[in-house]
């Protein structure tokens, strides 16, 4: 399963556990930590990290442990986050906004592994221009970043949301709706997307990779944690970029790594190496670096409180999308000041980049 916000339930759940147990993963020494991650091409990483034994190689020079914990519900891993019983979480950037920054937990982007380009997908059928889309039912999961890419390509054309009928469904039904009949505009995610464009008459309007880094997938912890614990960001950043430089490599090694995590999300490698085609990896730190201090994360993190304000996913009488302040590496902030919930940093990335890990 990708990653999705069921927003309207999860945030009430995340807001009444946060206060429960936001301080049991925060604001102290200590010596072991918890990390959740959930089935994606750009997480998978985590998994087969851990089973090889990379994450405890780190963990242990630094004198600490790692638990490393599979969800298969990615909602409930970023409640579990929100509510305190992880230091850390996979998610993107949207929904670290949308749960536990709103739930006034303080986060930090500790690793931005990779963005969408091309991986979600608005396809049409018996069509294959994007205009054709207004005034159709579109079928997708709602609040998600489904609904978010939606909202981009129409504005990429000059229509909004209401010049189509968005109609929810649930992921797991995305394929059997897209074969009935009345079903004739769908957005997805791989590897939907292309079992959907193996249909006759399907065709891709839109992708990710029109927007290319506004779906960003991040590896997020709790931030009064890590300045508590710099080790355990020192930790998680060099098994991190230890496993992508196995795991990408044209060697025997790095195919054995993503025929693992293949198999681990359900398909093979060539089914894996697919979805990586999709999906702009940053392979090496330095890349990350540059992309995460780049002006471009701003305008996107810009562009994604304003969908999440529109909709009321900043929270019960939000005035504004400045209610949630989100900081960047060269010290900028969107929004409120006093109020900074998400931070991007840069710092653990540049230290692997430097080999000062």
């Amino acid at each position: 399963m990708k990653r999705f916000s069921q927003l309207l339930i999860t945030l009430a759940t995340s807001m009444s556990l946060v206060f429960v147990g936001a301080s049991a993963a925060s604001a102290e020494e200590k010596t072991e930590f918890k990390l959740a991650w959930s089935i994606y091409v750009g997480w998978m990483p985590w998994g087969w990290a851990a089973d090889q034994g990379i994450v405890d190689k780190w963990a242990d020079k630094y004198g600490i442990e790692i638990e490393v914990v599979q969800f298969n519900d990615y909602i409930e891993s970023i409640n579990q986050y929100t509510a305190g019983a992880f230091d850390g979480v996979t998610a993107t950037n949207m929904d670290t906004l949308a749960i536990p920054s709103v739930g006034g937990v303080d986060t930090t982007a500790l690793i931005v592994g990779d963005f969408s380009n091309g991986n979600d997908a608005l396809i049409l059928k018996g069509a294959d221009t994007l205009e054709a889309v207004v005034g159709q039912n579109v079928n997708l999961v709602e609040l998600s970043v489904s609904h978010y890419l939606l909202a981009r390509a129409l504005e990429t054309i000059g229509k909004v949301e209401k010049d189509v009928s968005v109609v929810n469904t649930s992921d797991a039904d995305m394929i059997a709706a897209y074969q009935t009949a009345d079903v004739t505009a769908v957005v997805t995610w791989n590897p939907l997307v292309a079992e959907i464009l193996e249909t006759p008459g399907a065709a891709k309007v839109f992708d990710s990779s029109d927007i290319p880094g506004e779906i960003m997938d991040l590896t997020v912890v709790n931030t009064e944690t890590l300045s508590d614990n710099p080790a355990f960001g020192k930790a998680l950043a060099g098994a991190w970029y230890e496993t992508m430089l196995i795991m990408l490599s044209d060697t025997p090694e790095g195919a054995a790594a993503r025929t693992a995590m293949g198999e681990a999300s359900g398909t093979d490698l060539a089914g894996y190496d697919m979805q990586l085609a999709s999906t702009e990896m940053f392979a090496v730190p330095a890349d990350a670096v540059t992309f995460t201090t780049s002006k471009d994360v701003t305008l996107t993190m810009e562009s994604v409180r304003t969908f999440l304000f529109e909709r009321g996913l900043l929270g019960d009488g939000a005035a504004s999308p400045d209610i949630v302040g989100i900081a960047f590496p060269d010290g900028s902030v969107l929004g409120d000041e006093d109020n900074v919930k998400l931070r991007f940093n840069a710092d653990y990335m540049s230290m692997a980049a430097d080999g000062a890990l």
